[in-house]
C-alpha cells in the first residue's frame, strides 16, 4: 500500500497526458457539431437525428455519472451489499421510462419535459413551475458531479480543489456553448465507451485475483471487516429511510430533466423506446461492475488507505486502478473518470439553460415571439450562468459523498417533476392549478425536508443529531406522495375547460405522434353531444 501515498495527489505524466488527449478529442467533436449547430432545434436537440443505438449510448453516458463509477464504488467499499442500493434503485427506474415515459415525451415535447406538462394546460404558471423544479434537479446534481471531478483533477494534476473545480466548469462551458447537443451526444457516446471498457478491464484484474469467483471476493471482504459488510443495515439502518432512498431513486428516473431531453434528440418514437432498451441493457452492465470494483476496493485497497485520500470515498476506483495496474492504469481510469464526469456536467448545463431559456424567457417572457438568433443567445448567456453557480456549489460542497449526493437529486426530481408529469399526461380531470401546486408542492417539501435532515444539519453545518428536526435523510417517502396528493386535491377542487377539452388532442398525438393529420378521423373521440367524431386538427 505504500504505492497508494507515492503517486495519489501527485502529478502524473501520463494521467496528464491521457487527459488532453480526450480533451483534444471531445474539443475535436465540439468544432464539428459547431458548425453544424445553427438552430435552436440543433442547439437543443441535435437536430432530432440521433439513432437509437447512439442514443441508446449517449443516455448510459448521461446516467454513468460520477455518482455511478465514483459514489457506488466507495458506497461499496464501506458499506459492502448496501452499496447495492443504489445500483438497484437507479436501474429498476428505466422500465418506468421505457413504458411511461419515452414515447408521449417524444410525441408530445420539442426540448423540455415543460413542453409536455403544459401541453392542453396555461403555458405561464406550468411553465415558470416546471423551470423551478428543473433547476433544483440539476443544482444538486451539478454539486455531485463537481465534487467528483474537483477530486479527481486534483488527484492528477496536484493541483488544489478549489483550482480543480474552475477548470472543469470552463472545459464544460466550451462543450455546451459552441457544440449544443450534438456535442454533448458525441461526448457522452465517447464516454460511455471508455467507461464501460475501463470498468470491465478493471472488474477482470479484480476477479482475477480470486480465481474469477465473485463469492470468493465477498468472503474475503466478510474475513477483513466481519460478515455486516454481506447483509444490509451498515448504511441505511432505518426501514423507512431503506424505503425513501429506493422510492427516490426508482422514480426519479422519469423525472431527470437531462434525461428526458434525449428523447428529443431521435427522429420518432419507436426510436425513443429502443435508445431506452439499449441504455437499459448498457447501465445494468456496468452497475454489476462497479460493484465488482466496490468489494475490490475494500478487500485490495483497504478502509484506511481510501479515507486518507479522500473521506467520501469518492476515490477508491482511482486507488483500485493503481493497486492492479501502477501508476499507468491509475492515470487511464482518472482519464476515464473525468470524461464521465464532464460529459454529464455538459448535459446536466444544457438541460438547466432550456429550463431558463426555452421555459422561461421564450414561452413565458417573450409568449413565444423570440427569434431563433435571440433564443440561441439567451440559452448561451444561460449557459454561462449555470457553469459558474456549479463552480460555486462544487466548491461549497467539498468532501460530500457523490452518490449520496445525487441519491438527494433524484429524491426531488421524483417528488417535483413526475407527479406533475404522470398527472397531466394521464389523468384527463388533471388541472392547470393542479399541476402547479404539485410541481410547486413536490419542490418545497423535498428541498425542506433536504434543508432540516441530517444530511444538511449533521454533515454539513455539524450540528448535534439530537438538535435535527427530520430524521429522514431522504425525503421520497414523504415528499413523493405529498406531490401527487397535493395535484389531485387541487385539480378537484378546480375547474379547467380547455384542459379537459384538450385531453383527446393530447391523448392522439401521445400515441401517434406529431402526423396525427394524416390518420383518418375515426381515432379521435367523440364529442360530448354524441355526435361523429371530429377530425384531428392539422399541425
Amino acid at each position: 500500500m505504500s504505492g497508494i501515498g507515492s503517486s495519489i495527489g501527485q502529478p502524473s505524466a501520463l494521467a496528464i497526458g491521457l487527459f488532453f488527449v480526450f480533451i483534444a478529442i471531445t474539443m475535436g467533436i465540439t468544432w464539428w457539431a459547431a458548425r453544424r449547430t445553427k438552430s435552436t432545434e440543433d442547439f437543443y436537440a441535435a437536430g432530432r437525428s440521433v439513432t437509437a443505438g447512439q442514443n441508446g449510448l449517449a443516455l448510459a453516458g448521461d446516467y454513468m455519472s460520477a455518482a455511478s463509477f465514483l459514489g457506488i464504488a466507495g458506497l461499496v467499499a464501506f458499506n459492502g451489499f448496501d452499496g447495492l442500493m443504489y445500483s438497484v434503485g437507479w436501474l429498476v427506474g428505466w422500465p418506468v421510462v421505457l413504458f411511461m415515459i419515452a414515447e408521449p415525451l417524444r410525441n408530445l415535447g420539442k426540448y423540455t419535459f415543460a413542453d409536455v406538462v403544459a401541453y392542453r394546460l396555461k403555458q405561464t404558471p406550468v411553465r415558470i413551475a416546471a423551470a423551478v423544479g428543473t433547476l433544483s434537479v440539476v443544482l444538486f446534481y451539478l454539486i455531485a458531479q463537481m465534487v467528483g471531478a474537483g477530486n479527481l483533477i486534483r488527484l492528477m494534476f496536484g493541483l488544489d480543489y478549489e483550482t480543480a473545480v474552475v477548470i472543469v466548469g470552463c472545459v464544460m462551458l466550451a462543450y455546451v456553448l459552441f457544440g449544443g447537443m450534438l456535442a454533448t451526444t458525441w461526448v457522452q457516446i465517447v464516454k460511455a465507451v471508455l467507461l464501460l471498457g475501463g470498468a470491465a478491464i478493471m472488474a477482470i484484474l479484480v476477479l482475477a485475483k480470486f480465481g474469477f469467483n465473485p463469492i470468493a471476493l465477498f468472503r474475503a471482504g466478510a474475513e477483513k471487516y466481519g460478515e455486516g459488510v454481506l447483509a444490509p443495515g451498515s448504511l441505511v439502518s432505518n426501514p423507512w429511510d431503506t424505503i425513501s432512498l429506493g422510492l427516490a431513486l426508482m422514480f426519479g428516473t422519469a423525472g431527470l430533466p437531462h434525461i428526458l431531453m434525449r428523447f428529443y434528440t431521435v427522429p420518432d418514437a419507436k426510436a425513443a423506446r429502443l435508445s431506452v432498451f439499449y441504455a437499459t441493457g448498457w447501465i445494468g452492465l456496468f452497475y454489476l461492475l462497479t460493484f465488482i470494483l466496490g468489494f475490490g476496493a475494500m478487500v485490495l485497497v483497504g478502509h484506511e488507505a481510501i479515507r486518507a485520500v479522500d473521506r467520501g470515498g469518492n476515490m477508491a476506483a482511482p486507488i483500485l486502478a493503481e493497486v492492479l495496474g501502477g501508476e499507468g492504469f491509475l492515470g487511464f481510469i482518472c482519464a476515464v473518470a473525468f470524461a464521465t464526469i464532464l460529459a454529464v456536467v455538459a448535459g446536466l448545463t444544457l438541460s438547466g439553460a432550456a429550463a431558463l431559456s426555452h421555459d422561461l424567457w421564450v414561452s413565458v417572457v417573450r409568449k413565444g415571439r423570440a427569434d431563433p438568433r435571440e433564443q440561441l443567445l439567451v440559452a448561451r448567456i444561460a449557459t454561462v450562468l449555470l457553469g459558474i453557480v456549479a463552480i460555486v456549489l462544487g466548491i461549497t460542497f467539498k468532501g460530500q459523498n457523490v452518490a449520496f449526493m445525487v441519491g438527494l437529486a433524484f429524491a426531488i426530481a421524483a417528488s417535483a417533476n413526475f407527479p406533475a408529469l404522470l398527472l397531466s399526461v394521464f389523468w384527463r380531470r388533471c388541472t392547470t392549478a393542479g399541476t402547479v401546486a404539485s410541481m410547486v408542492a413536490g419542490t418545497s417539501a423535498a428541498l425542506l425536508l433536504i434543508w432540516f435532515s441530517p444530511t444538511v444539519q449533521v454533515d454539513i453545518l455539524g450540528r448535534s443529531l439530537a438538535d435535527v428536526l427530520v430524521t429522514l435523510k431522504n425525503p421520497g417517502i414523504i415528499s413523493i406522495p405529498f406531490a401527487f396528493a397535493v395535484g389531485i386535491v387541487v385539480s378537484l377542487l378546480t375547474t379547467d375547460r380547455a384542459a379537459d377539452e384538450g385531453f383527446a388532442g393530447l391523448s392522439r398525438r401521445m400515441v401517434l405522434g406529431a402526423d396525427e393529420d394524416r390518420v383518418p378521423a375515426i381515432v379521435a373521440a367523440p364529442s360530448r353531444s354524441g355526435a361523429a367524431p371530429v377530425p384531428a386538427p392539422a399541425e
